[in-house]
């Protein structure tokens, strides 16, 4: 269904909703708070959503049923425990609160943070196509952040408790909330700084390094040929950047979620440029010599369409019957492997064609 359609539905929802309230009110002589009209037109519309969904849910697949029976029932966990805390903090705050006002306040919080929901993914899903996916990111996370406050204070007003109590309960619980939630918090507010700051952005392909940066130095002469140095990180692109996680399609194609609190201490190295260097190594017999070897290999590495530069090549080390040669080039792209094969495939021609020649 279009976006378009589905606000304007919601609007002369609304409309409608308010307009007979007070229509009713009037021919009751019934007095109305716009508090109370807007809890009425949150719970049917609520009602009417969520039993429409039982419904297909279960003319579509019977399967679901046991699906559905946990739904209802982590439903009825969420208002006994909201029920029990409401009338927890009246006893605190000495506020009267009746069973309906009570109910009124978790109905209109549940779908609340629902319609919030719905909507953030919706402008997620269609507006990251016009104005860039971390743009959109962001907007989908303002209107979550706007809606779950505005759900709030009108679930806290449906509950009759004046602003002095409010404020009281809200300190008290927030400094319970901040002890018992300190990882879970630390995450979200890393999001926000992540998404707001955007040190890198969704579709940005980036090595993750921690705790705090070090370097691995290995000297295992066959692998490395003498002392190398490697970054110990995760490489992927970024795919998306939530309130807690954010996520991380690896090289090889594995899915990673690491919590913001340690993304926003970790060094990222940001693959983003239109070509990067990338070294390639390899051991040459030493009846061939370095001074041929090294401007063949310049002049056939060069030609190569990837690379941008005229590659460095170098003598890194010697043994007993071979010496090592780095060659340094900027190709473009920003994977390192496809270019090193293909340079590899050039330097292993090279050294066979000489090796042919001092055999002749």
């Amino acid at each position: 269904m279009n976006t378009r359609l589905i606000g304007l539905i919601i609007f002369t929802i609304v409309v409608i909703g308010v307009a007979a309230s007070y229509i009713v009110a009037s021919v009751l002589k019934v007095s109305l708070s716009i508090v109370d009209v807007v809890s009425a037109i949150i719970i049917a519309v609520a009602g009417v959503a969520i039993t429409t969904v039982i419904a297909r849910v279960l003319k579509q697949n019977v399967g679901s049923v046991t699906r559905l029976i946990g739904l209802i029932i982590f439903t009825i966990v969420v208002i006994g425990v909201g029920v029990a805390a409401s009338y927890i903090v009246a006893s605190v705050l000495k506020v009267s609160l009746s069973i309906v006002d009570v109910v009124n306040a978790i109905i209109i919080a549940v779908a609340g943070v629902a319609i919030t929901t719905v909507i953030a993914r919706v402008l997620k899903q269609n507006v990251s196509n016009v104005i860039g996916k971390t743009t959109g990111e962001s907007l989908s996370l303002l209107v979550q952040i706007l809606g779950y406050t505005v759900v709030g204070v009108i679930a806290i007003t449906a509950l009759h408790v004046g602003i002095t109590s409010a404020l009281f309960g809200g300190t008290v619980f927030g400094l319970v909330a901040g002890l018992a939630l300190q990882t879970s918090l630390a995450n979200v507010f890393s999001g926000l700084f992540l998404i707001f700051s955007r040190p890198f952005e969704i579709g940005d392909r980036v090595t993750i390094n921690t705790w705090q940066y070090g370097l691995l130095a290995p000297t295992y002469p066959p692998k490395f040929w003498s002392n190398d140095f490697l970054i110990p990180g995760y490489t992927g692109v970024i795919t998306d950047i939530s309130l807690m996680y954010t996520t991380i399609v690896t090289d090889e194609n594995v899915v990673m979620k690491i919590p913001n609190n340690i993304m926003i201490q970790a060094a990222v190295f940001v693959h983003k440029e239109d070509y990067r260097l990338v070294r390639t190594k390899y051991e040459v017999p030493k009846e061939i010599d370095p001074d041929e070897l090294i401007p063949e290999l310049k002049e056939k590495i060069g030609e190569l369409d990837f690379v941008v530069k005229e590659p460095q090549v170098k003598v890194l080390d010697t043994t007993l019957n071979t010496y090592v040669i780095a060659v340094d080039a900027f190709c473009k792209g920003t994977y390192e492997e496809p270019p090193r094969s293909e340079i590899i495939k050039v330097i292993m021609r090279t050294v066979k064609e000489m090796q042919r020649v001092k055999a002749k």
